[in-house]
């Protein structure tokens, strides 16, 4: 099968005749090998129905034939993009004669990096990308899979002529993908584009949008395994105060349970997690504790006994409920392949079932690839048996997208579908932007991973998960100062902003390193505080228009060879380019300015970089670049609260950058930031703000929505201005024109309109003479 577009190739099926399904053959009843002695059927149904046996040194695995597998010819396309979760390159690499890409959901703890083995989550999305072309292969398929690819030179083809001129025809690139899963069947899709914005639109008509999040999950998360008892967070949560840096969530890890119980406390450390709750709802923060899928085996935990009772376990191949180890000991897992498991679940999220929850509760998933412990790879054995028969190898990567489903459900379930959830989750698969944030696991404390993280994040991105991030600091060991500062750095501008540390490293709140490096951090934390609107609006068209929040180059500037291999830049929306300090001890970095005819200016003091180009910069400790592109009106809070909860009304300013043209364009989306209202009740403000021929214009962008904004915009800044005005006068609707004041930076170019109260959400104009 052969895909074109105007005579031009674009994907070739089966061209290399790799098409192949096992048939999985199993004995009846009747044949009289359908034993219960496992040792005895095997012996009798390997030889007539291909039973198998495969050794991993001390494991055994028996299974019939099932796998498939399918080669695509890429024809013209190099560049590959895509199939998370790996510690490697955001551009795939050629996996030569005896590599692949895996796709297998494991606990892999301070994981290898530049590797192609499968660490927590899967997403079988390989993306395609040329100057005149994007497409995507999406292999619907959960068992475990390989991926092949392999890219060569040809000579390029020439449909439309009956004998080609050899002498004419140049080399093109063509590649080779080749698709291997255990088992399952041949279920793939051709997302054919032509450009990356339509792949993603179509990827996510197949698998959903991002989960449109509450305001809060959007500010600071302060984390670790574990903060001790609630003296614990309430010297943390006033730490945060008494040195002025903003934060939203606090996190509990294991040790809050009683025992490693989930939806229980330990009585002695968190005796009254009620009063420690509204402590911190009076400040208008939350609270996420962690729910893993394993639960102790203990007759007398309501939680066991009620799922044994219902036969809601995995259970394994002898019938019987699936026992291995992990953090509680011996556990059973719930097998949330079953609807009705999962609905089970959910409702144990209700406030009379989750004693001493509240409605500032939020969840954690983790350990859900499934992690056991001491198992083959550590996790659940590929022969166990879940809802209908099915084998956990047939979904194994799966596991823990249910979890997150159910966690999520049951959230909404707990205040009667008003209020938005939060679910982070470690392991996960397509589709799992619907349910909430994923995360890359445990990194280490290292420079090479705060380097690897990026690559990471934007390869999720491009696949659906694009409300993602990585473990400020590193997880496991303990970081330098200046690897910590840089950390904070870069995390306050990815989509997904938390400091997070393992048991028995050393403490790190962001004011344990002195008073210089605090104030360093306080500064990148603020920053992302009074950049909130803008990373809301980039998460409502995330979730509406399935539009990456965090994007690599390439995306934004499809049609320029240079950015196709850059993962240490990256751009958030369309309007703010980052280029983040990775290495210790660096007084400078190259800076790649994409496009042209494009515009840059610093995002901080509002200087114009020039045109597009290639740069060395020079970088303190203080701060890493950012820019923002010309052409953009970006959003600001003037002000900063102890959290997003403080900051409703907030006023703001807009940060107009001019393209060469003398035009820019810009939107802001305001709701309640926590409900579902903006949905079913469309209580939203959706505005557009443009700037042409001198004038700045506030209109609708949505007629729909009728949210009743207080907040007032303050300040305008414009930079790229040519020439100092004589006046500036604003028209509102219904009112008296009046002249504002301003000031004008001849050297920067730049105009400031500042103290000038319009309303947000309402028609006006400015004019600039």
């Amino acid at each position: 099968m052969l895909v074109t577009q105007n005579d031009n190739e674009l994907i070739s099926i089966n061209s290399q005749g790799q098409l192949y399904f096992e048939n999985a053959v199993f004995p009846s009843k009747e044949s009289g090998l359908a034993e219960t002695n496992p040792e005895k059927k095997a012996a009798s149904s390997e030889e007539l129905f291909g039973l198998w046996k495969e050794t991993f040194e001390d494991y055994l695995d028996l299974k019939y034939p099932s796998s498939i597998g399918l080669d695509f010819t890429l024809h013209g396309f190099e560049n590959m993009y895509g199939l998370p979760e790996h510690a490697d390159t955001h551009q795939l690499q050629d996996t030569g004669e005896d590599e692949a890409y895996r796709l297998y959901n494991l606990d892999v703890f301070g994981y290898k990096i530049y590797d192609k083995m499968g660490i927590y989550g899967s997403v079988p999305l390989l993306l395609a990308h040329k100057p005149s072309h994007t497409c995507g292969i999406f292999w619907l398929n959960a068992s475990e899979t390989l991926v092949e690819i392999r890219s060569q030179a040809v000579l390029q083809p020439q449909m439309h002529l009956k004998s080609p001129d050899v002498k004419k025809q140049r080399a093109v690139p063509k590649t080779n993908v080749r698709w291997m899963s255990e088992s399952g069947v041949v279920d793939v899709f051709l997302l054919m584009g032509p450009t990356p914005y339509d792949v993603f639109k179509q990827y996510a008509q197949l698998t959903g949008t991002q989960m449109f999040p509450p305001l809060f999950t959007l500010g600071y998360h302060q984390c670790r395994w574990n903060y001790e008892d609630e003296a614990d967070v309430e010297a943390v949560d006033s730490g945060f105060d008494d040195h002025n840096i903003p934060y939203d969530v606090i996190w509990l890890d294991i040790e809050h349970t009683n025992g490693k119980r989930y939806f229980t406390w330990d009585q002695d450390k968190f005796s009254n997690p009620v009063k420690m709750q509204e402590n911190l709802q009076e400040k208008k923060r939350k609270l996420v504790v962690i729910s893993d899928p394993h639960i102790k085996v203990d007759p007398k935990y309501t939680l066991y006994s009620e799922a044994k009772e219902k036969g809601y376990f995995v259970k394994n191949i002898s019938g019987q409920d699936f026992e291995g180890n992990c953090w509680p000991g011996v556990s059973s897992y719930l097998d949330f392949t079953n609807p009705d498991v999962r609905e089970w679940y959910s409702s144990q999220f209700s406030f009379e079932k989750y004693k001493n929850s509240t409605n500032i509760l939020f969840i954690w998933n983790d350990m859900n690839e499934p992690s056991v412990f001491g198992s083959c790879e550590g996790t659940m054995p590929k022969e166990a048996v879940h809802h209908q028969g099915w084998n956990h190898r047939d979904l194994h990567n799966l596991y823990g997208f249910y979890q997150q489903m159910s966690s999520s459900d049951g959230l909404i379930q707990r205040l009667g579908g008003k209020e938005r959830p939060f679910v982070l989750t470690r392991s996960f698969f397509a589709g799992s932007q619907r349910y909430g944030a994923a995360w890359t696991g445990d990194n280490k404390a290292e420079w090479e991973y705060l380097k690897i993280s990026v690559p990471m994040l934007l390869t999720l991105s491009v696949t659906g998960i694009t409300f993602c991030g990585a473990d400020v600091g590193g997880f496991v060991g303990d970081p330098d100062t200046e690897l910590l500062v840089r950390w904070y750095q870069v995390g306050s501008f990815q989509p997904f902003f938390r400091g997070h540390a393992m048991q028995d490293t050393q403490r790190r709140e962001p004011w344990l390193f002195g008073e210089d490096n605090t104030s360093i951090i306080r500064r990148a934390i603020k920053e992302r505080y009074a950049l909130l609107p803008f990373w809301y609006h980039l998460f409502y068209r995330a979730h509406i228009f399935a539009e990456p929040v965090m994007r690599p180059l390439w995306v934004e500037f499809p049609k320029y060879p240079e950015t196709f291999g850059i993962d240490e830049q990256y751009m958030l929306g369309n309007a703010l380019l980052v280029a983040p300090v990775l290495d210790s001890g660096v007084t400078s970095i190259d800076v790649l300015f994409p496009g042209l005819g494009e515009r840059w200016y610093d995002f901080r003091n509002f200087s114009c970089v020039g045109d597009s180009h290639k740069q060395k910069v020079d970088v303190t400790i203080e701060e890493i670049p950012v820019y923002q592109r010309g052409g953009s009106i970006i959003p600001v809070y003037t002000t900063i609260g102890k959290s997003t909860g403080w900051m409703d009304n907030s006023p703001y300013e807009l940060h107009i950058a001019l393209d060469r043209k003398g035009t820019a364009v810009g939107e802001i989306y305001i709701d309640d930031g926590h409900s579902f209202q903006y949905l079913h009740e469309r209580m939203f403000s959706y505005r557009r703000f443009t700037f042409k021929k001198n004038i700045l214009c506030s209109s609708t962008a949505d007629k729909m929505g009728c949210y009743p904004v207080k907040s007032t915009l303050e300040n305008v800044y414009v930079m790229g201005l040519k020439n100092s005005p004589s006046e500036v006068i604003v028209h509102e609707a219904g009112e008296k024109k009046k002249k504002l004041a301003y000031t004008y930076n001849k050297d920067l170019c730049v105009l400031s309109l500042k103290n000038i109260s319009l309303g947000v959400s309402l028609d006006w104009e400015i004019h600039i003479k």
